[in-house]
């Protein structure tokens, strides 16, 4: 009998944390995920021959997201009445998210979430990534470089005063950096995030140059 109980108990939490077609509008606060781009282009971009991964670009942190989510979970492709946005708006988010289909992945996943429209939705998420300074050492990283991980962490936290330890999370894959995700309440103030916002990278880990 516990066995089972265990078992169903799994699932529902399993439930929470990927819930699809929510309501848009209800959530506790949001993620914001800046990938690091260089990593992104070797392990998948590359592949794809995305023009983020262009040599000259010079992209270090693009944003991937700005993500409602809940204490416990998120929600995802919600039900909302406001319309999807237009390609001339998508297009015009090319230089933050990395794309334009980038862009609109994002709004049909997440930015539906927010209760939002398309337009306000990037205009808040353009504002959520002025908040952080990327630490000027990551800025026209000119080689490959191999670091602890919590050096990433220490690195933003130096150049963002405000950001406390327990509001940032990186996260690794294959032994590169993929993302640093910060947690912003509705009115884009850092705050704590919460358990599962992403398992944080530990030890020693590698980030591409700038391209």
């Amino acid at each position: 009998m516990r066995v089972i109980f265990a078992a169903l108990m799994a699932l529902a939490l399993a439930g929470v944390a990927r819930a699809e077609g929510e309501r848009a509008g209800y959530f506790d606060y949001y993620v914001m995920a800046l990938s690091w781009s260089a990593n992104w282009c070797a392990r998948e971009g590359d592949a794809r021959n995305d023009p983020q991964c262009d040599a000259g670009r010079g992209v270090d942190f693009v944003l991937h997201g700005l993500w409602p989510q809940y204490e416990e979970g998120w929600p995802s492709f919600c039900r909302t009445a406001e319309r999807d946005p237009p390609r001339s708006l998508t297009a015009a988010q090319a230089d933050l998210f990395g794309g334009a289909g980038a862009a609109f992945y994002q709004w049909k996943k997440h930015g539906r979430c927010s209760g939002l429209s398309a337009a306000g939705f990037y205009d808040l998420a353009r504002q959520a990534r002025a908040r952080v300074a990327v630490p000027e050492v990551f800025r026209g990283l000119a080689r490959d470089i191999r670091l602890e991980a919590d050096v990433v962490e220490e690195a933003f936290l130096e150049a963002n005063p405000t950001l406390a330890p327990d509001g940032v999370v990186v996260t690794c894959r294959d032994g590169l950096v993929q993302e640093l995700r910060i947690c912003l309440t509705s009115g884009l103030e850092f705050r704590t995030c919460g358990e599962d916002v992403g398992r944080v990278c530990r030890g020693v880990v590698g980030m591409e140059a700038v391209r």
